[in-house]
């Protein structure tokens, strides 16, 4: 028998983002690179990401890290270093956002961008976790995780949000879906199982494989 503590809520909800996040990024810039892709569910999938990616490390920035540096700033300063990474993904970012996505368009350059955006997402979690997963089981506490995981949840942008329920039913346990739908405003609850279906239709056209054509650089 395991004798080793259960996780925090605060790393088991931010491993289950991150693997929302290494998944989205994966798929665009897979989807990205197939004509056959529906242009309407590319621009969904890359507008939701560009403003969840955006949101998610401003929230880190200006919220979760001060307060981890604050509490230990020793164990802190591997999270200030990991500053140039998230400018390097705003950039990133800033080009995936006006890469050509409409039909008929040359799609080079959404591929491009969409490829570099998921590389320097995956690398910089695999640099966060060992750094930030310690910080958050020695000073963040359960309950003041819930109140944080609140203030984010309410300042979300409302692009795509109903790919954060698709995606999070792919990459999560029933359980730690439970866990994040807790933290939706009430209002939002009886919306859920609408926007399940609608993401599962953009993720399901994104996906199709049929008369695939690459393209080529």
């Amino acid at each position: 028998m395991s004798t080793n503590p259960p996780e925090s809520a605060a790393i088991a909800e931010t491993r289950l983002l991150h693997k929302m996040h290494r998944a989205a990024t994966a798929l665009l810039a897979d989807a990205a690179q197939r004509d056959t892709a529906p242009p309407e569910a590319l621009a969904e999938l890359r507008d939701f990401l560009v403003a969840a990616l955006r949101h998610h490390h401003e929230s880190e920035d200006d919220v979760l890290w001060p307060r981890l540096i604050a509490a230990d700033p020793v164990a802190g300063a591997g999270l200030t270093g990991l500053g140039a990474e998230h400018e390097a993904l705003d950039e990133a970012l800033d080009a995936l956002a006006v890469a050509p996505v409409r039909e008929g368009a040359d799609r080079k350059a959404l591929a491009a961008a969409a490829a570099t955006v998921r590389d320097l997402v995956h690398q910089h979690l695999e640099h966060e976790e060992p750094v930030l997963f310690p910080a958050l089981a020695a000073h963040m506490p359960d309950e003041a995780w819930a109140e944080f995981s609140r203030v984010v949840i309410a300042s979300a942008p409302p692009v795509g949000a109903h790919l954060n329920i698709g995606f999070f039913e792919e990459v999560g346990t029933p359980a730690e879906l439970e866990a994040v739908t807790a933290n939706l405003p009430q209002a939002v609850l009886p919306l859920v199982p609408a926007m399940r279906e609608q993401a599962l239709a953009t993720l399901s056209s994104l996906r199709a494989t049929h008369d695939v054509r690459t393209v080529t650089a």
